[in-house]
């Protein structure tokens, strides 16, 4: 059932093979182990994609792709979860991030007295990106966790009933 579901939702592969910002990749692109479907190269894709998704950097998609490539994980599936940060995301994500890096760093959160001028902003910028950047981390590290054995647990528990439903057809039968 997963892989069904996951098979229509695939893009096609000549898409992503002439996809501009991935020509970098060469031809590692027509490798067919990065189209496979199965239970270890999905779930090494949703590690590497959430993880790439929680990453503040320009450029996601090169970075989950290449990380792919190395992990031998699913390229498709990979490269759609990292629009999980997409414009309308980003905000609340790095909100959180930012939430969640100033509670591990021990510092309280910022006051509203805020005066829009050079020097507030660059003092800001200066208190942000420490708990900022932990929190983008600490969020990839936990949804990339959480992807890889959610998908693996979830892939298991599927293929366990398929066998346990074939073994209650065929005493059935018997």
């Amino acid at each position: 059932m997963p892989k069904l579901i996951l098979n229509k939702l695939m893009p096609d592969p000549e898409w992503v093979k002439n996809h501009k910002n991935l020509q970098f990749l060469g031809d590692k692109l027509h490798d067919p182990n990065f189209w496979h479907i199965n239970r270890r190269s999905v779930a090494k894709a949703f590690a590497v994609g959430l993880f790439a998704a929680w990453i503040p950097v320009p450029g996601q998609m090169m970075l989950a792709a290449s990380s792919a490539l190395f992990y031998r994980a699913n390229l498709p599936i990979a490269l759609m979860l990292v629009w999980l940060s997409n414009p309308i995301t980003i905000p609340p994500f790095f909100y959180s991030a930012f939430r969640l890096g100033l509670w591990f760093l021990g510092r309280p959160a910022p006051t509203d007295n805020f005066e829009f001028s050079l020097d507030s902003v660059m003092s800001g910028l200066s208190n942000a990106w420490e708990p900022f950047l932990l929190g983008c981390l600490l969020l990839g590290m936990s949804c990339s966790c959480a992807g890889y054995f959610g998908i693996t647990y979830f892939w298991r528990y599927r293929i366990s009933k398929k066998w346990a439903a074939r073994k209650l057809t065929r005493n059935n039968m018997a």
